[in-house]
């Protein structure tokens, strides 16, 4: 079957107690052990053990460390390996053909359960995960997917609120491969890797079974792979210029391609957008008899404070008002993100259309409380503090730039940023610079990354050359903004803040012990 380069897409790693020469010699044998791996990547996660900013075990993130059965991680990795051997992410052909061809010979596993399908630029996962959470609260069982991951390709398909096993992810590759090579064989173009991926989730689903699924677009809407499902409920997070290359200049174009996922008599469910984008949202909801459901119209934050651990909110629902809410997420993008998944569930469950009433407070203060989003303003170290942040684009830069600063009042905030090279990185790195009075540019180890000397380039450009510091390996990036960090004392207030890139940010987690 022939292959051609399309367009780029993106949905966007103990110390030893043996000594030193016992750390060195775990640290070669983990290195020689990943030699099937990319090798920038099997260093970084060989780092992990030994780098000395470390913040203890992992926590309840929903985030899966790599299987201890040695069985389960070598049949994890071929399955890897199978998956990577297809169309990458950052391949797109604006086809739903296969991924149609795919669900017909599958027996059309996506309509075995109702779904809530999410699409916009930025604050799709957190949403999403809100989404499952309050689902679960109310006894459904949940599917959700989700894309990019952070550590694991298994995190993307989640069952119950947990990332799916390694041995089910493998178990049901295995369960769909003959029929994704019928489609390969029968369609001029195999299937991509995200394609395979969707198949999978919701064969998942299917086989659970699912009581709702709540699915993310990788990218768009319209020809995205996700949008062979017909979701009750659509939701639009906010739009913003991200992917112009293939989505369009403008968020009203953007807002075209992001409106395809909104069905016939679905309810759509709009954070605040951009005029020109809710204008192409409310004309095309309007084109297919759908009903909407508007941030500051319908529903949304009617006040919020920063709290220890997050934030208190009241939020104005489809039904009516919800006090007391706790987020434990920092910013006001998140409580934003709390409003929209919650009418997302309110609509689902036809309050604002067929009921008149607000969902079970406690149960709604119970679910919020218990939500976690890795890798979003995410606290992984203290002492200095260290925050992740998935933050790719101008706009959730400045998100995360309000964030941090709301929430935390470092008084010095050290930058570690590792971008793609496809991204509109000044743009970004603009954003951070009021808040960063350093930067420490590196990169992650994949191939769409940045090279360090074109990212230092703009660094200096925007921040100045005093500010700029210069570190081509992760693991040395962390160490140098830790040590700047530490200059002020242990008890000054500075912190460090990870971002440009959700790899990035996944191969700081494993650096810093959280994976």
């Amino acid at each position: 079957m022939s292959e051609r380069p399309l367009n780029d897409e993106n949905g966007e790693t103990e110390p030893g107690e043996n000594g030193e020469n016992g750390a060195t010699d775990r640290f070669a044998e983990i290195v020689e052990a990943e030699t099937d791996r990319d090798p920038d990547l099997a260093v970084i996660e060989a780092g992990s053990r030994t780098l000395r900013a470390q913040s203890g075990p992992p926590q309840g993130d929903g985030v899966p460390a790599r299987p201890e059965d040695p069985e389960v991680d070598r049949a994890l990795r071929e399955v890897e390996s199978e998956l990577a051997g297809r169309w990458g992410e950052t391949k797109l052909d604006p086809s739903l053909v296969r991924m149609e061809a795919l669900m017909d010979i599958l027996g059309q596993p996506q309509r075995a359960y109702p779904a809530i399908h999410i699409t916009g630029t930025n604050g799709k996962t957190s949403t999403a995960r809100m989404i499952e959470a309050l689902l679960a609260a109310f006894d459904l069982r949940t599917g959700r997917y989700t894309s990019p991951h952070v550590q694991s390709v298994t995190e993307r398909i989640s069952l119950d609120g947990a990332p799916i096993a390694a041995e089910r992810f493998i178990e049901t590759y295995r369960d769909i491969e003959p029929y994704v090579r019928m489609v390969d064989e029968r369609e001029d173009f195999r299937l991509s890797f995200f394609e395979v991926l969707t198949g999978m989730a919701f064969a998942a689903f299917a086989d659970a079974p699912v009581d709702v699924a709540v699915v993310e677009v990788g990218m768009g809407g319209t020809w995205d792979a996700t949008n062979v499902v017909d979701g009750t409920v659509a939701v639009v997070t906010p739009i913003a210029l991200d992917h112009t290359d293939r989505l369009g200049s403008t968020s009203g174009a953007i807002a075209a391609e992001k409106a395809g996922i909104i069905k016939p008599d679905a309810t759509v469910v709009l954070a605040q957008q951009p005029v020109d984008a809710a204008q192409v949202l409310l004309k095309h909801s309007v084109e297919v008899d759908a009903t909407v459901a508007r941030e500051g119209m319908e529903f949304g934050v009617t006040a919020r404070e920063v709290a220890v651990g997050g934030q208190l909110l009241t939020l104005r629902g489809l039904g009516g008002e919800y006090e007391e809410v706790f987020l434990p997420l920092y910013g006001a993008h998140q409580a934003h993100n709390a409003a929209v998944a919650l009418a997302a569930v309110e609509a689902f469950f036809g309050i604002g259309s067929q009921h008149a009433r607000i969902l079970d407070i406690d149960t709604v203060r119970r679910a919020f409380a218990s939500v976690t989003s890795p890798g979003r303003l995410e606290v992984v170290r203290r002492s200095p503090t260290v925050v992740l942040d998935a933050a790719h684009n101008p706009a959730g830069a400045r998100a995360a730039a309000e964030g941090v600063t709301e929430a935390f009042g470092f008084s010095r905030l050290v930058g570690v940023v590792g971008t793609s090279a496809d991204k509109d990185v000044r743009g970004l790195l603009e954003a951070f610079e009021p808040i960063f009075a350093e930067i420490v540019v590196t990169r992650n180890s994949t191939p769409r990354a940045m090279d360090v000397d074109e990212l230092a380039a703009l660094a200096v450009e925007v921040f100045g050359s005093e500010r700029v510091q210069v570190e081509p390996r992760l693991d040395d990036a962390l160490e140098a903004a830790i040590t700047l960090a530490e200059e002020e004392g242990e008890y000054a207030g500075a912190g460090v803040l990870v971002t440009g890139s959700v790899i990035t940010v996944g191969e700081a987690r494993l650096l810093l012990g959280r994976g």
